[in-house]
């Protein structure tokens, strides 16, 4: 019998608590909101936001956001909303303690465990007033604020989800480096978004699974207009491009520069904001690099159509080791060739990019994929990115829970 492909996989009539980073009303992207639409399909989903702590409510008090949890806690709004069929968003109806300034360790995790007293509380009430039963828990990178879920709510089935190294950042490494591997040992099993992530949480659970990373691709798969924007007219080819924030924790300056040193003749164009590091770096006096800035989210496919190579010249630390590339999903969208760094997590794409070690790496590899660029190859690229959706991705959480019996 033929294996079933992830989206072929389903789980039906379940009662699924979403826990994690980012609230349902976020103003970015969010992961974990595409996981949600796509369990709500088949299955009941109460997606639960962040609590409010009090040093949010403090600095942001009159934020339109911050009023609303305010108006819930003091019991003049309703938390609980329903967003679309099978799918619940609430709003918690506690207020908790910012304490992770706290460094005694054993008084943070007491209050810790206190600020998770409450968020289960008013969990275990919505939970109760949609009659969820024997749920599953899918906790989204959240373990200070939710580390004691588990224990609070008893779950048929728990499910750490990974899709950033969050250690690598300061806010979360001095508690994370002992809850977040506790969490990850204690939950049923731990999915994530990148092969890095995944083997990182099979160090300490061994039902840890690659799950891949849905993308929503159709802007980039739909260009209608392939004429150049306006202030690249002027640009002469070959261009080798990159479209994104260009943040110097995340991209390496010094890479871009040595390229563009050593090879005048391509021109080398960077779209998006950048921050302080980029704007006093020596690319802007270099001759062949365009800074164009930040563009509205609709008009990058048609910047990307005017690159004859795509780049993601990524630093390797440890904010950026183990993350998921979605920029490279967009770029093989569209068919374009991609030289980017070589990262354990990037090896799902070694079949499709270019991926280099070195400054001379990269040179090389430019230059090769301008030679061998062909329509073949262009066809090839995209449909190897249509493969990474939504419904693939949580058809391999599916097979995961699956797998536990649960």
């Amino acid at each position: 019998m033929n294996e079933k492909l992830p989206s072929e996989v389903t789980l039906h009539n379940r009662d699924i608590v979403i826990v994690g980073q980012q609230p349902w009303d976020t103003t970015i992207g969010s992961n974990c909101k595409n996981i949600a639409v796509e369990f709500s399909k088949h299955n009941r989903v109460l997606y639960v936001n962040s609590t409010l702590d009090r040093i949010t409510l403090l600095r942001n008090k009159n934020d339109p956001r911050v009023q609303k949890r305010l108006n819930i806690i003091k019991g003049a709004e309703n938390g609980l909303e329903l967003v679309q069929k099978n799918l619940w968003n609430l709003y918690p109806d506690c207020l908790t303690e910012s304490i992770n300034w706290i460094k005694n360790r054993p008084v943070f995790n007491a209050l810790n465990k206190i600020n998770n007293k409450k968020f289960a509380r008013s969990i275990h009430h919505a939970m109760q007033a949609l009659g969820f039963r024997n749920i599953i828990l899918f906790n989204d990178n959240d373990m200070f604020r939710s580390f004691y879920l588990k224990d609070f709510l008893s779950p048929a089935l728990s499910i750490y989800y990974s899709r950033d190294y969050m250690l690598g950042v300061d806010y979360w490494k001095f508690h994370g480096e002992k809850l977040e591997p506790a969490l990850i040992a204690k939950s049923d099993i731990c999915v994530a978004n990148s092969t890095y992530l995944a083997n990182y949480c099979g160090k300490y659970n061994p039902s840890s699974y690659y799950v891949g990373q849905g993308c929503e691709l159709d802007i980039f798969t739909n260009l209608k207009e392939k004429t150049r924007p306006k202030d690249m007219a002027g640009i002469a080819f070959p261009v080798v491009g990159y479209v994104g924030a260009l943040q110097s924790i995340r991209l390496d300056i010094t890479l871009l520069e040595g390229i563009a040193s050593k090879r005048p003749d391509w021109n080398i164009v960077l779209v998006g904001p950048e921050d302080d590091s980029f704007k006093v770096s020596a690319l802007h006096q270099m001759k062949n690099v365009v800074f164009l800035g930040a563009k509205p989210p609709e008009s990058l496919p048609a910047y990307i159509n005017s690159f004859d190579v795509c780049l993601n010249p990524q630093i390797v630390n440890e904010v950026t080791i183990g993350n998921y590339p979605r920029k490279i999903d967009e770029y093989l969208a569209m068919g374009k060739p991609v030289v980017a760094t070589a990262t354990e997590a990037m090896s799902i794409f070694a079949g499709h990019t270019y991926l280099a070690t070195t400054q001379a790496g990269y040179i090389t590899l430019i230059e090769k994929a301008l030679t061998e660029d062909s329509p073949t190859l262009r066809e090839s690229r995209a449909a190897f990115a249509a493969t990474h959706t939504w419904e693939n991705s949580v058809g391999e959480i599916y097979s995961s829970i699956l797998k536990a019996g649960r």
